[in-house]
């Protein structure tokens, strides 16, 4: 039963997933802890140390059968986690004990797990993000060709199509993942480098055998999952790390938040509506309300992600020397928060695109009510070929255009400004000749064939390379 009197995590009970809550959980973290302690030991048995076959199979053993009571027991004495759990490990392992942690500092697990979580935590949201780019590419095609009104300053602007929009946040996307792919790429483990960095523990182990030291490090770095280590560290991988990863999740929810403030406003203009389920409540005083939530649920989430970049920043540009520990307690809160709400974004943005509704009425209605003012042009030039003037039908499609824009503006009529041209003479054109120049489809440019472009050459690498199966995600609350 859950216990209502202490604080909870709603990113964990609200919003994530139960994978990426399980990729920082104390679980997972202890789990490689000891896998860490495996690793390194079967390593520097290999490499001649003195440690029996028996001393690996009993840490195998209880590899994955953790004794917390013994260790948060142990902890409160000693106040340190490390040495708390290699106490109880050694409990549950008689004859390991005495090589568990061998030659080793506290951040030789703390550090290395914490990356390792983070690779995870990246693929996770990659995979999250891949999925997205599919439901919108899927989105963008089929709304390739339906004409919309532009906006620059959110004043009407020249058309666009409903699925080239999509495609600008696509765009934003896609940049994301090549900065996630560029993290997984370039990420390094901190490896086996003892308390400052100059593995001299190691050297003593292996009798100042440098080759043999250099081996260590690389054995450990490649049975752990990581094809790139660091050469050079203090006692800690350079925070460094955590500052650009933060960097990588803050771009993402820029791009999230941007996509999901457009929604908004169009959700507002009545263009494209967020799913909306049927039970679902929009305001506990206007019944008739349907609320973007989730797309405020995104804005939200991503102002609290960008947030935390200032936080990794400035513990990256304070460390002292080779590690100081005011680093520990931040990282502890901001990294795991950061990636759970970033998982979160992507879940709720799936979620959207799962859904999303388009009105082609409305659209089509503040295409009408804008587009004879971006028709002038069009009007100007065949009026010109009937052997009017430019510069004089320059100046009286000016006029024309005042006395239309009061119309709408001032006495909330409909905009006239093709019925006061068809009736001026000077143009020499039909009201149905007007009407075939202001067709939406003149205006549209190249979007639709922008959209093809964009997913060809694009997006479609992308889903080639990361196949996802689709997943339909479901918010949790």
């Amino acid at each position: 039963m859950k216990d209502r009197t202490v604080y909870s995590n709603p990113l964990i009970e609200r919003y994530s997933s139960k994978e990426m809550s399980y990729i920082f959980s104390p679980e997972n973290k202890f789990r490689t802890w000891r896998k860490l302690w495996v690793t390194l030991a079967e390593s520097e048995k290999e490499l001649g140390l003195k440690i029996s076959d028996a001393q690996i199979k009993e840490l195998k053993k209880f590899q994955n059968d953790i004794n917390y009571e013994e260790a948060e027991k142990r902890e409160k004495i000693v106040r340190h986690d490390v040495m708390s759990h290699v106490h109880a490990y050694g409990l549950q392992c008689p004859k390991a004990k005495g090589i568990i942690h061998l030659g080793a500092t506290s951040a030789y697990v703390g550090d290395n797990t914490d990356l390792i979580q983070m690779k995870q935590g990246l693929i996770e949201l990659k995979n999250k993000l891949v999925s997205l780019l599919k439901k919108m590419k899927d989105f963008a095609l089929k709304e390739k060709d339906r004409p919309a009104l532009g906006f620059t300053h959110f004043q009407a602007a020249q058309l666009t199509t409903v699925g080239k929009r999509t495609c600008l946040w696509m765009n934003e996307f896609v940049l994301d993942l090549e900065e996630i792919e560029f993290c997984l790429e370039t990420l390094r483990f901190r490896g086996v480098k003892g308390t400052t960095g100059t593995q001299a523990s190691f050297m003593e182990l292996f009798n100042d055998d440098e080759k043999k030291v250099r081996k260590l490090d690389d054995m450990v770095t490649e049975r752990m999952g990581f094809d790139k280590k660091f050469i050079i560290t203090g006692q800690t991988y350079t925070r460094k790390v955590d500052s650009r990863m933060m960097q990588c999740l803050s771009s993402l929810a820029q791009s999230a938040h941007k996509t999901t403030n457009d929604i908004r406003l169009l959700q507002n203009l009545k263009e494209i509506e967020e799913p909306f389920e049927k039970n679902q409540i929009g305001s506990s005083a206007m019944a008739y309300k349907r609320n973007p939530m989730r797309s405020e649920r995104v804005s939200s989430l991503s102002k609290y992600v960008m947030s935390l970049t200032s936080s990794t920043a400035m513990t990256a540009s304070t460390q002292w020397f080779e590690r100081t520990l005011d680093d520990s307690a931040n990282k502890r809160l901001a990294i795991p928060e950061a990636f759970l709400a970033t998982d979160a974004i992507l879940i709720i943005l799936n979620n959207i695109f799962d859904g999303l509704v388009v009105y082609p009425k409305q659209i089509e209605k503040r295409i009408k009510t804008e587009i004879p003012f971006m028709a002038t042009e069009n009007i100007i030039m065949n009026a010109v070929k009937k052997g009017g003037d430019r510069q004089k039908l320059h100046e009286k499609i000016r006029e024309l255009s005042m006395i239309a824009g009061r119309n709408v503006k001032e006495l909330g009529l409909e905009n006239n400004l093709l019925e006061l041209i068809a009736a001026d003479k000077s143009f020499k054109l039909l009201k149905k000749e007007l009407d075939k120049m202001t067709d939406a489809k003149l205006y549209i440019g190249r979007a639709p064939g922008q959209v093809i472009e964009f997913i060809k050459d694009t997006i479609d690498p992308i889903l080639k390379k990361d196949h996802i199966k689709e997943t339909k995600f479901d918010i949790k609350v």
